[in-house]
């Protein structure tokens, strides 16, 4: 079981992105909420390349060889609908000629405030014998992440399982952990608690809603 990246861990420019997310006083410029989220999935989207499989190659340059080591595939990008999206884009725009997946999934609230998590919809290329990364903003019990991974790997051979959050629960890390132990989770903060809406705290919000707008 390999232990999760935690971005936040090691200060660097990043830590502002996530300052900015946070901040009650930053959040109402949608277009900033997601662009910090964009830029955080470029990030998180640089140190997993680290541990994708590189062959070496020679490159002509003009005025000779170089020999370059080059990733050996692309991995296919996920995203859960519709808080993802940013964070999605944002590991769009470094691998550039990834493929994607989308999922929809909900939560059905009881009367009791219990809930359970329905997938609705899967829209994928192939997946077998692909390195997947499933990105979504929040990683809160885990498990939506669960379900939707558990029903990709039922149908597909996936080789390698990247998750990847923006900010995580220890609670959603634990149930991660436990249900997927090959997944690799990368996510850029850790918060401790939640409330019993399953909302991180202290969190950002309600990720969605934040970045396009309230549901009604």
């Amino acid at each position: 079981m390999s232990v999760p990246f935690i971005l936040n861990h090691t200060n660097s420019i990043a830590n502002l992105y996530l300052a900015e997310l946070r901040d009650v006083n930053i959040q109402s410029d949608k277009a900033r909420f997601r662009r910090n989220q964009e830029k955080l999935g470029t990030i998180l989207a640089y140190e997993i390349s680290k541990t994708l499989q590189y062959t070496n190659k020679e490159i002509q340059t003009p005025l000779g060889t170089a020999n370059i080591s080059l990733p050996v595939i692309q991995p296919v990008l996920a995203t859960i609908l519709r808080a993802g999206l940013p964070f999605h884009q944002g590991f769009m725009n470094f691998f550039e000629q990834s493929k994607s997946a989308f999922i929809t999934a909900c939560r059905k609230v009881k009367k009791s405030g219990a809930f359970n998590i329905q997938v609705d919809h899967i829209s994928t290329p192939d997946l077998n014998n692909k390195t997947l990364i499933i990105s979504d903003t929040m990683l809160a019990t885990g498990q939506s992440l669960v379900i939707v991974c558990k029903e990709l790997m039922a149908q597909y051979n996936i080789t390698d399982l990247h998750i990847a959050a923006v900010i995580a629960s220890t609670e959603g890390i634990t149930h991660i952990k436990a249900n997927l132990p090959k997944a690799k989770i990368w996510v850029c903060a850790v918060d401790e608690e939640m409330t019993s809406k399953a909302y991180i705290v202290p969190g950002l919000g309600d990720a969605g809603d934040l970045a396009f707008g309230e549901k009604v």
